[in-house]
């Protein structure tokens, strides 16, 4: 979803905004609500919904935002979604990348990933040269994110707490749903013509 955010990001000349950039940045930078953030993800604790909103809200009224913006993965439960419709932030579309569990379950949890220069393959899809060894320098690795217990914990979580988010957004009529296929550019292609329908 990262990858096509960016992509719309791109078509249209407008910023990439992820909550994790936001949190690094304002981190990185010293700022009040940065120093909050950092308090909890310190602790190993999540950053609380009103503090993420602000955060947020903060980033999207910078000046490259004022033609627009695509927020990534944010809001992710609804009353994220309800702190930011309550400050006043207007989403204008709501795009759902739809995949089979069992799709995501196999990409991710066949990519590797080199340990020194962060090179990624995928033992489906994108293989080494030599297995296990990148074809640059080092050794290949499954990062915990991708072990398929991790990645299936992520999907119930995902459809707890953010899959509710498409009926919040379906009756705001905002809500538009993009079948994910197997090639990325068609995957685009289709999200690119969800947002100009």
């Amino acid at each position: 979803k990262g990858t096509q955010a960016k992509k719309i990001a791109e078509k249209y000349g407008i910023p990439h905004i992820s909550t994790g950039d936001i949190f690094r940045a304002n981190i990185k930078n010293g700022t009040e609500l940065g120093k909050k953030a950092k308090t909890y993800m310190d602790q190993g604790l999540l950053v609380p919904d009103e503090l993420t909103c602000d955060l947020v809200v903060d980033r999207i009224q910078q000046d490259d935002a004022k033609n627009g913006y695509v927020l990534d993965g944010f809001p992710r439960t609804i009353p994220q979604a309800e702190a930011l419709d309550a400050s006043g932030v207007v989403i204008d579309r709501v795009i759902d990348i739809e995949v089979p569990d069992e799709k995501i379950v196999t990409r991710m949890s066949g990519r590797r990933v080199c340990e020194k220069c962060g090179s990624s393959y995928h033992l489906l899809y994108k293989k080494p040269a030599v297995e296990g060894v990148c074809t640059n320098c080092g050794t290949l690795v499954q990062r915990k994110d991708d072990h398929p217990d991790t990645v299936k914990d992520r999907l119930r979580v995902y459809h707890e707490q953010t899959e509710p988010l498409k009926e919040y957004y379906e009756k705001q009529g905002k809500l538009h749903i993009v079948e994910g296929q197997e090639e990325v550019a068609d995957t685009t292609a289709l999200t690119l013509k969800a947002l100009e329908a």
